[in-house]
């Protein structure tokens, strides 16, 4: 190799060495790369939640599902005889269903957490007591003849979509008699599933009164639907983190650390389906799936479809308190905020005291950026989210810090680059938090330690930087 070629090769090296945009470029290039481990991470937290819902799926499986109740419905069938062309006389039975004018459920909840591993299900046993009346509709309205109606096969039924939930007999007292119920439904074109028995039908304009009692077990939630023509429900427990889901929200409430209370009054005019109907017109699917929505069968006359397949349950979820791995994920999407930021605080040490940091170094330092996340989901599995965070915090810090120290063997600069990973940290923190004004508040600090940039670097001689860490290094 010639004298000219060795000195180009020097040069060469020389400026690969100490130029400050390549230096920029590799620090941006491995911002980039180290998101692949916090997207490995990510990934890891949705694998870790998923374990969470199977348990308690699992848990919920075997004390009760979420329960769903429908009615009371009194379902009366009459008889219709049909001649055929044949002159053949055919007989068939049909039901007309009828709802109560006036439905009041009192509702106490108790809760239980149920475990699974370190994961935790609610699960609750719910004392309901229903009542109501009803009043029979005038036959010839519905297009039946009295002398046509089955009496003595008239039922009532009550929608329950997991039975494994009853905890005790169910009886009810119609009209001052008691029957008690027995399982299946009088009409499974209506209802899915839940219990019935048979009640005497009374004549035509007379209140008839109703009053049962249900011990019922179930897990994370607890719906109605509106079958009265006024329904009222009046819940208590003492569960302090309820979330009222579903087509109607409370007309009072009041949620505590003791528990909470709440009362819906849902009128029949609130809903698109009527008080009395023949056959399969409505069915109501009381399956936690689409929000226990009734939905209309497609295979019935024209005159007999109903129009509207809208969700009309409601009711409460009990909810955990927290939700680890949603604030774990929501922690992880400011990662490309912790490392690039905390690389942009060793670069500013480079240009401004003139030391210089190794690409190797740079990852290194990344990898135990990354590793906080993966810290921050292990412990706040055991212990709060907060405590999590202030442990994997420190230790990530404390890491990093005497890392700094043995680099630039200088306690200021240290003490520096620790108090400000210690501020991004605590911003970051309280960043979550705010929930609904993250965006903006992120936004805002963003731009401020743009700005903080651009002012420190303002007078910085980028040309005779490169000259300068050299001459320092030499």
């Amino acid at each position: 190799m010639s004298a000219s070629d060795q000195t180009l090769y020097e040069r060469l090296n020389r400026w690969v060495r100490n130029s400050v945009t390549l230096r920029l470029i590799s620090i941006g290039i491995l911002v980039l790369l180290l998101l692949i481990p916090t997207a490995m991470i990510e990934s890891l937290i949705h694998e870790r939640s998923r374990y969470r819902e199977d348990a308690i799926q699992n848990i919920s499986s075997l004390w009760s599902n979420a329960q769903t109740i429908g009615g009371p419905i009194l379902t009366v069938p009459y008889e219709v005889i049909t001649v055929a062309e044949d002159n053949r006389t055919r007989r068939s039975v049909q039901y007309i269903h009828v709802l109560p004018d006036s439905l009041g459920i009192r509702v106490k909840i108790l809760p239980e957490k149920r475990a699974r591993g370190i994961y935790q299900a609610i699960v609750y046993q719910a004392q309901l007591q229903i009542e109501g009346t009803f009043t029979l509709p005038d036959w010839g309205t519905v297009g039946v003849d009295s002398s046509q109606l089955l009496r003595s096969e008239t039922a009532l039924s009550l929608g329950i979509p997991d039975m494994r939930g009853i905890n005790q007999a169910v009886a009810v007292e119609w009209n001052s008699h008691q029957y008690t119920f027995e399982p299946g439904v009088a009409a499974t074109d209506v209802l899915p599933s839940g219990v019935q028995t048979r009640v005497p039908l009374i004549e035509n304009n007379t209140l008839i009164p109703f009053r049962l009692a249900l011990d019922l077990n179930g897990s994370q939630s607890l719906q109605f639907l509106p079958m009265g023509r006024i329904t009222r429900i009046d819940m208590t427990s003492p569960w302090p983190h309820p979330s009222f889901s579903g087509s109607f929200l409370p007309d009072e409430r009041e949620v505590g650390e003791q528990g909470f209370s709440a009362y819906w009054e849902v009128l029949h005019l609130n809903r698109n389906f009527p008080q009395v109907w023949k056959n399969s017109q409505f069915r109501f699917n009381l399956s936690n799936r689409s929000a226990m929505e009734p939905y209309v069968d497609r295979y019935a006359l024209p005159e007999d479809v109903a129009t509207t397949n809208s969700s009309y349950a409601f009711g409460v979820n009990l909810l955990q308190a927290v939700d680890t791995y949603q604030k774990s994920l929501r922690t992880v999407k400011y990662a490309i905020m912790f490392i690039a930021l905390t690389f942009l605080i060793f670069f500013f040490t480079e240009i401004r005291h003139y030391r210089r940091i190794h690409p190797i170094q740079y990852i290194l330092v990344g990898l135990a950026l990354c590793l906080f996340f993966a810290l921050l989901l292990a412990i706040s599995e055991h212990v709060s989210f907060a405590l999590a965070y202030v442990i994997a915090s420190l230790a990530t810090i404390a890491l990093v810090g005497v890392y700094v120290r043995g680099v630039l063997k200088d306690n200021k600069l240290t003490g520096l680059v620790v108090l400000l990973l210690l501020l991004l940290y605590g911003f970051i923190f309280i960043l979550l938090q705010l929930q609904d004004y993250a965006l903006l508040v992120g936004s805002l600090a963003l731009f401020a330690i743009l700005a903080a940039v651009m002012y420190l670097s303002r007078q910085v001689n980028w040309y005779a930087l490169s000259e300068n860490i050299s001459e320092n290094k030499d």
